[in-house]
């Protein structure tokens, strides 16, 4: 159950509805999520996200099912449902296959093990590893 009421479009303060009608011509559709409704409340905080979703998530060095499929795994990592499920969805549009989920969830699984792993074991990092590449 949602901490705060999801707001309707007839409820929106001119801020917001400015906010959703770009989210609407930035995506071509006019869905609007639950999670936008749910910041409408704090339009400041609406804008401010959405701004840096189009930022990061739009055109750059990253095709975008890379950048949804990072989503995926960041979201499983801090195991929130609504972001697995909402980029699980974007990813498939972006033409992620049912291959391509099952091995990221194999990614995911195979470095949350090895992570802890080398956590516990407190390994330290090979020095060949903290050399950052010059230039």
């Amino acid at each position: 159950m949602a901490s705060v009421k999801l707001l309707g479009d007839e409820e929106l303060c001119p801020q917001a509805r400015a906010v959703f009608d770009d989210i609407r011509a930035t995506r071509k559709n006019d869905f609007v999520n639950n999670f936008w409704r749910a910041l409408a409340h704090d339009p400041v905080q609406l804008e401010r996200v959405w701004s840096q979703v189009k930022q990061v998530m739009g055109q750059g060095a990253l095709d975008p099912l890379t950048k949804e499929l990072i989503y995926v795994a960041v979201s499983i990592a801090n195991n929130c449902e609504y972001c697995i499920g909402s980029h699980t969805a974007a990813a498939r549009a972006k033409g992620m296959s049912n291959s391509q989920y099952h091995e990221l969830l194999a990614v995911i699984a195979l470095a949350s093990q090895t992570n802890r792993l080398a956590t516990a074991l407190r390994v330290p990092l090979d020095e060949r590893f903290d050399n950052p590449p010059e230039g």
